[in-house]
């Protein structure tokens, strides 16, 4: 199979070399062939595994994405799984990074330095210059993939973050009328630069603006769902009160 065959059929990925002798053999201009090479750079950063994510251990992968958070003046959070990173309690962080070292077999067990990278990352939600909303489907206030006393100090954590002046929490009723609002794929946008999608094998980061538009549209319309204040303490009342442990 020639190069070029490959290429078409998605056996081997197209360099920056391959492109630019393509470029050259179909006599596109300097100005496209640069767009070209700048949306292949975009594409080869969009798609990270967690076999490349957590090479280096659990909290190398935390570190990675530091400098976002501490940059960032305006993050936005939707989730259906599990509850923002922002947000969770050291146990909870710590049940689900031990489930994702036994799940994806990382070889490091530096799960108790993850978690504290992990929480000390929260504190940017203490910077004055910056706001941080999220947005949970109603489910994942009753979700329950660890102890009940790991989801009741984190269900009581909830509670005492929505006072902080930089964090907005909205949460979509299980009962409300969706008015044809289907739910989405959980996503963090990071002012209006990026957009990251965590999926089964990996993490998808979408930069083009266009793209990055759709996720706002999406955003709005599920935050137009949402119950806030006094509403979304009770939502998270119910579902502390349903724990036995209560």
């Amino acid at each position: 199979m020639s190069k070029v065959s490959k290429i078409e059929h998605a056996a081997r990925p197209i360099t920056a070399a391959d492109l630019r002798v393509w470029c050259r053999a179909c006599d596109v201009s300097l100005e496209r062939e640069q767009e070209l090479l700048a949306e292949l750079r975009d594409v080869a950063g969009m798609w990270v595994t967690y076999k490349q994510l957590n090479r280096g251990g659990l909290k190398r992968a935390q570190e990675s994405v530091r400098e976002e958070y501490e940059r960032a003046r305006l993050m936005r959070a939707y989730q259906t799984k599990v509850i923002p990173g922002l947000l969770q309690t050291a146990a909870y962080t710590a049940a689900a990074l031990t489930q994702v070292r036994m799940e994806q077999g990382v070889d490091v067990d530096d799960v108790a330095a993850a978690v504290a990278e992990r929480v000390d990352r929260q504190g940017c939600l203490r910077r004055r210059d910056a706001r941080f909303l999220f947005v949970l489907e109603e489910d994942v206030l009753w979700y329950r993939p660890y102890a009940d006393e790991v989801h009741t100090e984190q269900l009581r954590h909830l509670l005492d973050a929505m006072r902080r002046p930089s964090v907005s929490l909205g949460i979509i009723p299980r009962t409300i009328h969706r008015r044809g609002v289907a739910p989405d794929e959980s996503f963090d946008i990071t002012d209006e630069e990026s957009v990251t999608v965590e999926l089964v094998s990996g993490y998808l980061t979408i930069t083009h603006p266009s793209e990055i538009a759709m996720y706002l549209q999406a955003w709005d319309r599920l935050l137009g769902l949402a119950v806030v204040g006094d509403p979304a303490r009770r939502l998270i009342r119910q579902a502390l009160e349903a724990l036995p442990n209560e």
